[in-house]
Order: C-alpha cells, then sequence, then structure tokens
C-alpha cells in the first residue's frame, strides 16, 4: 500500500485550507445541529443511549457517548437533511463523516481547534486522491461514495487525532478499507443519511485499532484484491494521483460545494435555472403547462423518485424539488416538511414535469454539474436556460453572509438565538480554540428531550 501514514503524520496545510475547513466545520455543525432530531439521527440517538454514556456529545442534545456512538450519531444528523457540503471530485459528502469523526476523536484527545482543522483537511486530501483515481465508475457501479471512500478519510482523520505514527496510520488505512460499504439503492431512505455516520464510527475505530496492534495487509487499498478492484475503480493504482500530496491540495483547488438547498446535490443547477427563470419572467405556477429537465447520465441513477411519497425521497426527486421551487419560489428545510409531500399545489406542477438524459451537455464536465432547463407557459412562450454548476459552488463559493444565514437557520433548530450567536463566533475562531470540548459544550445547550 502507498504510505499515506506519512502525509497523514507530517502534512502542513497552508492558512487558506485551514480557512476553508473552518467554513466546512461551521456549515456542517449547522446542519447536525438541524438533523440531530430527524426520525434517522434519533434512533440512532437512542442505540447509543442504550449503551450508556460517554466522553463525547451528541450535538443538539444533552447526551454524551462512547467516540464510536458519537461519532455515528453525530455524522447521521448531519447528513440527515442532505444540507451537507459536496465534493464533485470524490462525489462524497466529505464534512458530514470528516466533522463527525474529528469531533469525537478530538474530544477524547482534549485537541486543539488547529488540530481538528489539520486532521480534516489530511483526510479531505486522502479522500480526493481516493475519488480522482475510482471515480466516476466507482460512483456509476452504485456506491455512495460518502460511505466508501468517507470510511477511508475519517479513518486519516482520527488517526492525526490520535497521533498515531505513520505505521500504525497505514494499518488503520487498511482496517478501513474493510470496513468501507454504502450502497445507491438506498438514497432516499434512512439509510442515506447512516452512511455518514458508519463512516465516522469506522474512521474512529479503525484508527483505535491500529493504535491498540492491529495491523493489516500493506496492499489492502491498492492490492489485486484491495479497494480500488473491488470496489470497481476507475484506475487500478493510485500511483498518478498520490505525488502532489502535500503539494497541491485538493480542498483549495477543487474545493467543497456548500449546499444551498436542502436536497440532492443534482438537483441543484436545475432549481438555480427554474429560479432564475422564475425571478426573471414573474411566471406563477398556473401558468405552467410544461417543465422539461436535461440532465447528464449519472443524474437518474441518482434522483430516483418521480412521485415521492417521503420527505427523504422527495429530496431525491426532480419533479418535486423543481415543482416546489416554481409554487414557492425557494426551496428550504420547510420545503420537506410532511405537510408540503403530496401537497395539492406542489403536485399539480409535479405531474407536469419530466426529467431526461440531454447528450448536449457538457460531456467533459464533472458529474451532476449540468442542466437544460425549459418552461413551456399557457400564453405559448417557452423559456429555457443551461446551468453549469449551482451557486455555492466552487468558483461560485457561498458568501460569509450565506453561511451565516444558512448556520443561523440550521442550528435554531436545536439552540436558543444567543447560544448560536456564542457557537457560531467559537467555530469561526477555531484556530484559536485551546481544547475542542469548548465548542461542545456550547453545541450541546439544547431544548432537545432525551431520545
Amino acid at each position: 500500500m502507498l504510505n499515506f501514514g506519512d502525509f497523514i503524520v507530517g502534512a502542513t496545510p497552508p492558512p487558506p485550507a485551514r480557512a476553508a475547513a473552518v467554513r466546512a466545520f461551521l456549515d456542517t455543525i449547522g446542519v447536525m445541529l438541524a438533523g440531530a432530531s430527524e426520525p434517522a439521527a434519533r434512533i440512532v440517538q437512542r442505540v447509543a443511549a442504550a449503551d450508556g454514556p460517554g466522553v463525547c456529545h451528541i450535538l443538539g442534545t444533552a447526551q454524551t457517548a462512547s467516540a464510536e456512538h458519537a461519532a455515528l450519531a453525530n455524522g447521521t444528523a448531519a447528513h440527515a437533511h442532505d444540507f451537507d457540503d459536496m465534493c464533485f471530485v470524490s462525489l462524497a459528502h466529505p464534512s458530514a463523516p470528516l466533522v463527525a469523526a474529528a469531533l469525537a476523536a478530538g474530544e477524547i484527545a482534549e485537541a486543539p481547534g488547529r488540530a481538528l482543522l489539520d486532521a480534516y483537511i489530511v483526510g479531505f486530501e486522502i479522500e480526493g486522491r481516493l475519488g480522482r483515481a475510482m471515480n466516476p465508475r466507482h460512483y456509476q457501479r452504485g456506491w455512495h461514495c460518502t460511505s466508501t471512500i468517507g470510511t477511508i478519510g475519517a479513518a486519516a482523520a482520527a488517526c492525526r487525532l490520535r497521533g498515531l505514527s505513520a505505521t500504525a496510520a497505514n494499518h488503520a488505512l487498511a482496517i478501513a478499507a474493510s470496513e468501507a460499504s454504502g450502497l445507491k439503492e438506498n438514497f432516499g431512505s434512512m439509510v442515506k443519511p447512516l452512511h455518514a455516520g458508519l463512516a465516522a464510527r469506522n474512521g474512529i475505530l479503525a484508527a483505535e485499532l491500529a493504535r491498540g496492534g492491529m495491523t493489516a495487509s500493506r496492499s489492502a487499498l491498492d492490492g489485486p484484491q484491495g479497494f480500488l478492484a473491488s470496489f470497481d475503480s476507475a484506475s487500478t493504482t493510485l500511483d498518478e494521483v498520490v505525488g502532489s500530496l502535500g503539494s497541491q491540495w485538493e480542498v483549495l483547488d477543487t474545493g467543497i460545494t456548500v449546499k444551498l438547498y436542502p436536497s440532492c446535490a443534482a438537483t441543484h443547477p436545475s432549481l438555480d435555472a427554474i429560479l432564475e427563470l422564475r425571478r426573471q419572467y414573474g411566471f406563477l405556477a398556473s401558468d405552467v403547462v410544461a417543465v422539461a429537465v436535461g440532465v447528464d447520465a449519472i443524474t437518474p441513477t441518482v434522483l430516483l423518485y418521480d412521485a415521492p411519497a417521503t420527505a427523504l425521497e422527495a429530496k431525491f426527486s426532480m419533479p418535486f424539488c423543481v415543482a416546489a421551487a416554481i409554487v414557492d419560489g425557494r426551496v428550504s428545510l420547510d420545503t420537506f416538511e410532511a405537510a408540503r409531500i403530496g401537497a395539492p399545489d406542489i403536485d399539480a406542477v409535479r405531474t407536469r414535469v419530466t426529467m431526461m438524459v440531454d447528450p448536449s451537455l457538457n460531456a467533459a464536465a464533472p458529474p451532476l454539474t449540468q442542466a437544460r432547463v425549459a418552461v413551456q407557459l399557457a400564453d405559448g412562450r417557452s423559456l429555457t436556460a443551461v446551468a453549469d454548476g449551482a451557486r455555492g459552488y466552487h468558483d461560485r463559493p457561498a458568501t460569509d453572509q450565506e453561511l451565516t444565514e444558512k448556520f443561523s437557520a440550521c442550528a435554531s433548530r436545536a439552540l436558543d438565538e444567543a447560544t448560536v450567536g456564542e457557537l457560531l463566533l467559537t467555530i469561526r475562531d477555531l484556530m484559536r480554540l485551546a481544547d475542542v470540548s469548548e465548542l461542545t459544550a456550547r453545541a450541546v445547550r439544547a431544548h432537545a428531550s432525551t431520545p
């Protein structure tokens, strides 16, 4: 196996990479707090409670747990609304598992904020290299990269925080390679957010096992029956993607995509386009005769539901999301409240929305980033727009104000207004935080009941 261990132990991220990581922690802790009361997260919290209290906090609750259970619960909560960030190289939601694992490992180690940021970046960089080698084939095959590649990244982050040697860190990654899984067939169910929690938990477990002396194969990642081969990687080797580790930083070059809609990222280019058409031409839902959405070939493998029956399914439904954008003029957390699923006003438009593969879109663009929208109106007009990416993407990053507003809206679902403000300042000052417990202590002053 390539020596990722030296990078995990010795990497020194540049200041801009740490600044990017601060934004990732802010965004992820916000959506983690919003997701803490969701059904999937509550189920995991009850399982954790049965194991008894621990030294790590489950954010948005008054509950503590072991590092593994805290990582599982916080990772699941972070992905519960599908509002957490994306990376279009790893094709994963990188921060949900990485932040959950870093918080848990950091609490055990009593780590300062700077150590959390560096651990996050180390995990992100390794995920990026795996994504470059494995995708899009790995993702197209049906694997959910948040869970598969995310498990490796979470293990790397935990190793860094737990002070493992380079040799032990390599063993931890090999252990994590045997833990990794996650099927896209479970998209639209509670298991999708669980994938992020499992990746975080498995990363912690792999690091602790290696720290305790467990060894593993040197070729677990790139051997003939290793991670790349078994998970249908596009490339059978990592040789071409690892040489830049420590000199080029994926977290800066590719960047982190902050979601501004709480739905699958594959809907976002289309939502930007439809909302811009609505603002520009001022049409109403009653004016719409038909909407045609052209997408790339991978998008239909992700957006599985034409007529969603649950909020989780609706997040993976292009017809629902487009219809909600037309009816309400926005797509927010409230869009996916139970009362809006099957609502007559949205359903009336949803049945007029079709999605199809459009071969004229840029085939060289990253998956899930292109869309062509055509709206046919009752007065005979046909309005069209082509989307190349969406707001929040690396080349159109969320502004500080947008990030603050999103954090406040999400965190206020678990914390009072004063605590939200305190926590916001604490996270923005993460580089100077002396101990991660100063952060987690603020993030659990919630009015949530025992699970």
